[in-house]
This record gives structure tokens, C-alpha cells and sequence, in this order.
């Protein structure tokens, strides 16, 4: 049966405009989008690599008629060139417009026949596509063929290229007006310098402009290669089913070894401070530095620590000192962005400009006594009841455990990351937190960004 309800979902924004909607946030919200999910019972995750060298992660559940299948790639914003900045997000945006024997069209008609989705992401980290469809025979194996057609024989026809690059000049164009795009692009590029991270911000008009047919094949000949793909599979077929799935999209990719790992990060000693000026009638600060790693001995005292914070809603110490106690900013918050480097550690509030000075002031002193102090026993008690609490008692949606899936399987997590979630949680200590903040998150090599100061370079209005 045909349902002409389903469409291809790639988002067309240049890479600096993805930064302000998640950029950097993209892999921590993954990540807490998983903190929904209960612990591993009954969630059987099998696990093995294909022929060609890429990751498969499975689960099968028989529940609905469906099959949600993802991939990812290390080829994310990180793995743009110097003077090539944008390449990687055109790419992906590109591959799904006509690929194999289809057309932009017809692709787009394909999926909307048997009703499939086809949506794409991407991050400083990774790039890659989801797909959903019936896992029924006759719709299942039209949806997969459009869906390894995209992988492996994209057309990146130079119309649609020449379209998107003017889409995405026009949105970044548009983008840059805007205090909270202006102030979350100059915070990478304090943070990371020239590191690989900060290339997301670097895009311009004048590089998207540039970049050629030839730029874009490369790219996908270099990063869209089998060595180089996690695959995460969950839905209404067997083990064998997956197995052939898992092959059929890593066999026609391009040969050879994935590409380099993303270089270390190293933390600046020496915190500054800017103040970027803006028409603006409320300043955006941003305040941080590179923090957190997928893998980290510090993890989860970093992740209990900072719900304390400013993770934790109005119960944390950011909310309660800045907008409870003093009126200065509706909203703010702190988080870790987990990477496969050192991802950011962030604290970011808007205020009135004549409140700058005093909003900065105070979070800077909340960070500083938490640092030096760490929290209160009764604020970890509460903290650790309400992320584990957190947990529901079931897995809720097949989307939850894709997020989880590919997440596991990119970052080369262990499988039962999950299972052990609460355990690792309920362990920590005040101390940990205490020598987790002042080890990695010193206040003196803390970078500040402030959106909407005056032209002389004060904060303040």
C-alpha cells in the first residue's frame, strides 16, 4: 500500500546557523535524550562488523510494522579543510538531492510512496542520515535502495549546487544578524582557536561561494567510506535481515581506511574577555571552555557537578543567584557538550545591557564557589535522586533508542552504558565533583563573550 505522506528532511543551512540551533549542543542532547530511557532491561543489543569494516549495532523489536535505520560518518564540521570551510555540511546536504538513478524529484517520490522519511544530521564529530520506513518487504526494499543509492552513488549535480550554495550564503547572511548567532560563533572560535572545532564558525560567504563540484566528490571520497560508517538498526526483522541490510549499504562505499582522528584539544590558560557590540537591548554572554570528552574518567562527577550548576532548572545554583535572588536574566544555564575531544563547557545568559556587568560578575563568583567549595550534600542527594529518577520504566519510543544506538555505536561507547547509567550516577561523590571542577574547568583560563556592549568595549550600556 502507498502513503504519499513521508518526505526527505535535510536541513539547508550553512554551518554556522546549524551552531546556533545545536552545533555544539547536538551530541549532549543526543546524550540526554537517552537520559529518558530506563536501564538496559530487555533492550538486547547485538553487535558486529560487516564485511567492509563498519559497525552495526541492532536491536530487534517486533512491537510495530516499522524499521528505523541510521548512519553516521565520521565527517562532520571538524573535517572540513583550512579553505574549505562549509564542505562538509554541503556535501551531506547535497547527497540526498538525486543519487543512483533518481533525480532530486524522484528520490523525494520514492520515499513518499511506500511512506519512508529520510532526515540528515550533522555536527562537529559526525554527519549522516536516518531513515524510517515499513518494515514490510515491498516498501522496506524501495525505502533502502534510495537510502544506499544516497550513500554510495550521490550526483551532486552542479545546479543543485549552485542552489543550495545560494540558500546557504543567504542564511548565513541572515544568520549573522542575530546576537545569539554572533556571540555562539566568536565563543567557539575563543575557545578552540585554530583547532578543527572552531571551523563550524569560520564558514563565510565568500568560501561557501567557492567551493566546487570537485571539493564536494572529494569529500565524500575521502569520509564516506565503509572503515568510516556506524550503522545503528532497530525494528521488525531478524538478525540475518540486518545482516544483509548492514552489508548492502557498506559494500558499495569507497574503499580505504576512514580518515584521520580529530586532533587532541588544548585548553588556553589564559581566559579573555570580548565584547562585541550590537544593537541589541539585551546582552548575550557566553562564558566557558573546552571541558568534556566522550570517554572521560571524570564523566559523570562533570555531569552530576554541573546539574548542580546550572543543569538543573530552577533547583540549580546559576538560576537561583541570577534570576531568583537578583532579577538578572529570565533564564541560564550551564552544560557539557560531550565530544570525541574536549567538547565545550558552557554558561550562557541573556540580560539587560545596563545588567551586564552585574549578571557577569555574579556567575562568574557562582562558578568560582562552586569550584572552590563544590555543592552542598543535600544539593548532591538531590541531584543524583532526580537524574536517576529521571529514568522511566520502560523504553518509551523507537526514536529514544536510536538516538541511544547510534550514539553507543559512533563514539564506541561500552553496550551496557545505559544498564550501568544509575550505578555510575549514585557513585559520585561531593569530593569527585570538587577535584573533577578545579582540574577541569579553572576559572583563569575561562573565555567570555559578550554580545550587545558598547563600542568602547565596555560591558555594560
Amino acid at each position: 500500500m502507498s502513503v504519499k505522506a513521508a518526505h526527505v528532511s535535510c536541513n539547508r543551512v550553512p554551518l554556522a546557523w546549524w551552531e546556533r540551533a545545536g552545533v555544539w549542543g547536538a551530541a549532549f542532547a543526543a546524550l540526554f535524550g537517552l537520559l529518558a530511557l530506563p536501564a538496559q532491561a530487555g533492550l538486547n543489543i547485538q553487535h558486529w562488523i560487516t564485511p567492509q569494516g563498519a559497525r552495526v549495532l541492532f536491536v530487534e523489536s517486533r512491537d510495530l510494522p516499522m524499521l528505523d535505520i541510521s548512519v553516521d560518518f565520521a565527517a562532520g564540521t571538524a573535517y572540513d579543510a583550512p579553505g574549505k570551510y562549509g564542505v562538509a555540511s554541503l556535501t551531506r546536504q547535497v547527497m540526498s538531492l538525486g543519487a543512483g538513478p533518481w533525480n532530486e524529484r524522484q528520490v523525494a517520490e520514492r520515499l513518499a510512496d511506500v511512506g519512508a522519511v529520510l532526515s540528515g544530521n550533522i555536527d562537529a564529530d559526525r554527519a549522516g542520515f536516518q531513515l524510517r520506513t515499513l518494515s514490510s518487504p515491498a516498501e522496506r526494499e524501495q525505502a533502502l535502495g534510495v537510502l544506499a543509492a544516497v550513500l554510495q552513488k550521490p550526483h551532486f549535480a552542479q545546479a543543485v549546487i549552485e542552489r543550495e550554495k545560494a540558500r546557504s550564503i543567504a542564511s548565513l547572511k541572515q544568520a549573522r544578524t542575530q546576537p545569539d548567532v554572533i556571540g555562539a560563533e566568536a565563543f567557539q572560535i575563543a575557545i578552540y582557536g585554530e583547532h578543527p572545532y572552531a571551523a563550524a564558525s569560520r564558514v563565510s560567504e565568500a568560501g561557501l561561494a567557492g567551493l566546487r563540484r570537485a571539493d564536494l566528490i572529494e569529500f565524500h571520497r575521502r569520509h564516506y567510506r565503509a572503515q568510516n560508517l556506524s550503522i545503528a538498526i532497530l525494528g521488525d526483522i531478524g538478525r540475518a535481515e540486518a545482516e544483509a541490510i548492514a552489508e548492502r549499504l557498506a559494500r558499495g562505499l569507497p574503499p580505504g581506511a576512514a580518515p584521520a582522528a580529530i586532533p587532541p584539544v588544548m585548553v588556553n590558560p589564559v581566559g579573555r574577555q570580548q565584547v562585541l557590540p550590537h544593537h541589541a537591548t539585551q546582552s548575550h554572554l557566553f562564558l566557558g571552555l573546552p571541558g568534556l570528552k566522550r570517554e572521560d574518567p571524570d564523566y559523570f562527577p562533570l555531569l552530576v557537578g554541573n546539574y548542580i550548576l546550572g543543569g538543573g532548572g530552577f533547583d540549580s545554583r546559576l538560576m537561583q543567584e541570577i534570576r531568583q535572588k537578583r532579577g538578572l536574566a529570565y533564564s541560564t544555564y550551564s552544560y557539557f557538550s560531550p565530544m570525541a575531544e574536549l567538547g565545550p563547557f558552557q554558561i550562557g545568559l541573556q540580560t539587560k545591557r545596563e545588567s551586564t556587568d552585574e549578571a557577569l560578575r555574579v556567575a562568574r563568583a557562582t562558578l568560582q564557589g562552586f569550584i572552590e567549595q563544590g555543592p552542598s550534600e543535600a544539593e548532591l542527594a538531590q541531584a543524583k535522586n532526580n537524574m536517576i529518577g529521571g529514568f522511566p520504566l520502560r523504553l518509551d519510543s523507537n526514536k529514544k533508542i536510536m538516538g541511544f544506538l547510534s550514539v553507543i555505536g559512533f563514539y564506541r561507547l561500552p553496550l551496557d552504558w545505559l544498564e550501568t547509567y544509575p550505578q555510575q550516577v549514585a557513585a559520585v561523590s561531593r569530593e569527585d565533583i570538587v577535584r573533577a571542577f578545579r582540574q577541569r574547568v579553572p576559572l583563569a583560563a575561562v573565555q567570555t563573550v559578550i554580545v550587545g556592549g558598547q563600542a568602547d568595549g565596555t560591558a555594560g550600556k
